[in-house]
């Protein structure tokens, strides 16, 4: 018996009519290319629908990959070397036989290579090219630019199956990523220990247990968050870096997941940034008066570098987002080199580190000078080319931002002399450096007012007469803070402008403390201390959080 053709069997299915079919032929006649093609390109049906029929003309089943999660043991019975020389994806394992997805019935043939290399039984299995592009970068990391992310859910098979036995970890992480998300938090820390698995939460930078699981969950737990990151979950030995898109009450969520061998198994720590709330202005971050005032003009140089201090997590990518949603506009280029590139945004040139294949922010950084852009973001100088590459392209013209890991922004110029660069090269290139660091917000609800000592006033410096017509508060706990007391963070500052004493200083290699004292006599600098104190004076933050910016081992004053 003769096969059907693609357009007979789209016309008895009732997706195409005749004419269309007519029409469809008509057009391969004109232009070449499959049948399937020429109906998507007219817009007669859908990928889904023509992939549907080629399974059903091939005598194989159609997986609909683009409705969720694989389940764990499939993935784990073959390797992504192997998925990713053959092309094909592991989709459901029954005993021993294994389900095999192609995006192309031509590369059903290929299971016949895979039967001399895994001992199941296969069995070959149609899914539309878009969804099984999605899937392998989902899964096994192997990329493609054509990829789109699949939605949540479960993949469904045209036949009946039962229900994945690996349902409740899924419900399990589903949960932990969806109640993370309603708490505010920043963070999720997945950590095996002898004889548990504890779940934190890192909600306005402090960690908080809220969970904790029997040993026996940890292998699934990791095994599964290995799955949606896409990394080899066969491997225990090294660190893993991976990146999870859900979305979740609508939102758009990116997580970026980092697995790390330990004593009683591996670590996980689970970034949650939030696409919609993640990006925020200079004046949200926590610029004021004065230092706001000063921070709009230098960003608005037509060159130099600007570079921005403090230890990880002390928000400096998010205060250069908002620099650069600040200077984007039409007429202006700008070009970013990110490890990783954490918010997209629109108009800008976003170029994401890959060290597998040599691609770092050197090498970046070169090839954008090419591109002629007006501003340049370098996500951090690490090492003395990165920065001898950004001191140039300042000197040349441009305008760059950077960061740096110091304590304060003093140090940032001493760091440069010792990565190599040359004293005169920093003196000329530097425009300003700025310093932060975060702290708490008192949650608006349950503040209270205290009156404090007169050690802690003097600890602070402040003045009675800043306290006229303003109060100082403290925390106290309510059900919207989670009984903390704080809600939300805000950063504090610490802004250096470069003028012609601090250039020869750093030209004569002047020790840090030099620079420092110079910095606050004739540059205004107010140092990160005390901005965090004006916040507590108007009722921002607490003394306490206050206490803890000061005794960071800074030499603040």
């Amino acid at each position: 018996m003769a096969r059907k053709l693609i357009g007979q069997i789209l016309e008895e299915k009732g997706d195409l009519s005749s004419e269309q079919v007519d029409l469809v032929v008509k057009h391969q006649y004109q232009h070449g290319g499959r049948f399937g093609e020429a109906a998507i390109k007219l817009g007669f049906t859908d990928e889904e629908t023509v992939s549907r029929a080629l399974a059903r003309q091939a005598g194989v089943p159609f997986v609909n990959l683009a409705k969720g999660v694989v389940p764990a043991d499939a993935i784990r019975s073959m390797t992504r070397d192997v998925v990713r020389d053959h092309r094909v994806l592991p989709v459901k394992l029954d005993g021993k036989t294994l389900v095999v997805a192609v995006e192309d019935p031509v590369d059903l043939y290929r299971l016949d290579d895979l039967r001399f290399l895994l001992p199941q039984d296969l069995k070959g299995a149609l899914s539309s090219p878009t969804a099984f592009r999605a899937a392998l970068r989902r899964y096994y990391d192997i990329d493609d630019t054509e990829a789109s992310t699949p939605e949540a859910g479960s993949p469904v098979l045209t036949d009946d199956e039962d229900e994945d036995e690996d349902a409740p970890i899924i419900r399990l992480v589903h949960k932990m990523l969806e109640e993370a998300l309603l708490s505010r938090s920043s963070d999720v820390h997945v950590e095996p220990f002898a004889g548990r698995v504890r779940v934190r939460y890192r909600i306005d930078g402090v960690c908080q247990e809220v969970a904790s699981h029997p040993k026996h969950l940890q292998g699934p737990l990791i095994s599964r968050i290995k799955i949606l990151s896409g990394v080899d979950i066969a491997e225990k030995r090294k660190p893993q870096d991976g990146r999870i898109g859900i979305t979740v009450g609508g939102r758009d969520i990116d997580v970026r997941v980092s697995f790390l061998p330990a004593t009683h198994g591996e670590s996980v720590v689970m970034r949650l940034l939030d696409r919609e709330t993640g990006l925020v202005s200079l004046t949200q971050l926590g610029f004021e008066g004065a230092d706001n005032e000063r921070f709009r003009k230098i960003i608005r140089r037509p060159n130099g570098i600007v570079l921005v201090t403090g230890p990880t997590g002390s928000g400096k990518t998010t205060t250069l987002y908002a620099v650069l949603q600040e200077l984007n506009r039409p007429d202006v280029k700008i070009i970013t080199a990110e490890n990783p590139v954490e918010y997209h945004l629109a108009g800008i040139n976003q170029c994401e580190v890959r060290h597998k294949i040599g691609l770092d922010f050197s090498k970046i950084l070169r090839s954008m000078l090419r591109q002629a852009p007006n501003i340049i973001l370098v996500g951090e100088i690490r090492d003395r080319e990165t920065a001898n590459i950004a001191v140039q392209a300042a000197l040349t013209g441009h305008l760059v931002f950077s960061t740096l890991h110091t304590n304060d922004a003093p140090s940032a110029l001493t760091r440069l002399l010792d990565m190599g660069v040359k004293p005169f090269l920093v003196a000329t290139s530097i425009q300003a450096v700025l310093a932060q660091r975060l702290v708490r917000l008192l949650c608006p609800r349950c503040k209270v007012p205290v009156d404090p000592s007169p050690a802690v006033m003097a600890a602070l410096g402040i003045e009675p007469s800043q306290l006229e017509g303003r109060g100082i508060y403290e925390p106290r706990g309510c059900p919207d803070c989670r009984n903390t007391g704080y809600r939300g963070r805000i950063a504090v500052f610490e802004l250096m402008e470069m003028d012609s004493i601090l250039r020869a200083l750093v030209h004569d290699r002047a020790p840090v403390t030099k620079i420092r004292e110079q910095a606050l006599l004739s540059g205004g600098m107010s140092t990160l201390k005390r901005d965090a104190v004006s916040k507590v004076v108007r009722g921002m933050t607490s003394v306490e959080e206050a206490l803890r910016i000061s005794h960071s081992g800074l030499a603040l004053r």
